[in-house]
């Protein structure tokens, strides 16, 4: 009996639409558009475009993580309702958002000593978060028991890969990820850095690669070496991209033509406003199920 619910928080960077059709629902981020203050509802309110936009034309984006009494306010009508709670929180390599979830629970333990509160670390970002939680609606909709599942993520979460380029350098710069020197060069040489979500959560960068031809077959390289059973994968894959859809759709063709197992077609997302606050528009991301991160 599934008397229980599986709930995240919107920077896994599915649409509105995924997370109603997987039932799983998720908790909205923050942040600042210039003096505006926004929740990261995954472009409910705003457009993507019109978000980047006012960011190339100088606008600042700061966000902000979810507090401990928006975990409270959030989770307790399912306490109340008599189900306990699994939840899956960004990458602690990225935000402290699994610090306010667990002191939440915490504190709702005392109010339902009787209800089970299970926080996971997805140790993931954006549609990888996403796809983590996807793959856990599908057990638990199949009748996966709560602890049951909650192992099964603590288990597997390191299996799922994440990889990353950007062909528009200006916010790693402006945030400090990439030196201004280093940015100027690398613009000049048309440098696409290429990163990936190392093993503690961690956003690492791992190759600098001269133009987008090259990255987007590198990334596609990077699948080939890690995926599981290499080109006979027949999991999921998940792309997210921040305004540069004709990019991502290049990358998700790449995909299909390497792996013609997928379940199902490649799937594209925008990437919601809080990690794309960071990365800024031109930034492409590859998500699937591979060999173990460590490193």
């Amino acid at each position: 009996m599934n008397d229980y619910v599986l709930t995240a928080c919107s920077p896994a960077d599915l649409t509105p639409a995924w997370f109603r059709k997987i039932g799983v629902p998720y908790l909205c981020f923050h942040y600042k558009l210039g003096n505006e203050s926004r929740l990261d509802d995954l472009w409910e309110s705003i457009d993507p475009h019109t978000f980047y936009q006012r960011m190339l034309d100088g606008e600042s984006s700061r966000t902000s993580q979810v507090n401990m009494t928006e975990y409270i306010d959030f989770w307790r009508p399912f306490l109340q309702d008599g189900k306990d709670v699994l939840h899956l929180t960004l990458s602690s390599g990225i935000s402290g958002t699994v610090n306010s979830a667990r002191a939440a629970a915490e504190e709702l333990r005392k109010e339902f000593p009787g209800r089970e509160i299970l926080v996971v670390d997805s140790l993931a970002a954006s549609s990888g978060f996403g796809l983590l939680v996807d793959t856990l609606a599908e057990k638990k909709n199949q009748g996966m028991p709560l602890k049951e599942l909650y192992h099964f993520a603590e288990e597997q979460k390191l299996h799922l890969h994440h990889w990353f380029f950007s062909t528009d350098l200006t916010f790693f710069i402006r945030g400090g990820r990439v030196t201004k020197t280093a940015g100027f060069f690398g613009k000049m040489l048309n440098i696409c850095p290429l990163l990936n979500v190392d093993y503690q959560g961690r956003l690492i960068p791992r190759e600098k690669i001269r133009t987008k031809k090259k990255v987007t077959k590198e990334i596609v390289n990077r699948m080939l070496e890690h995926a599981d059973q290499g080109t006979d994968y027949n999991g999921k894959c998940f792309i997210s991209y921040s305004d540069c859809l004709e990019d991502a759709q290049a990358v998700a063709a790449l995909v299909e033509s390497n792996f013609p197992h997928l379940n199902g077609k490649v799937q594209l997302f925008p990437i919601g406003s809080t990690i794309g606050a960071h990365t800024g528009p031109g930034t492409v991301a590859l998500f699937f199920w591979g060999d173990l991160r460590n490193n």
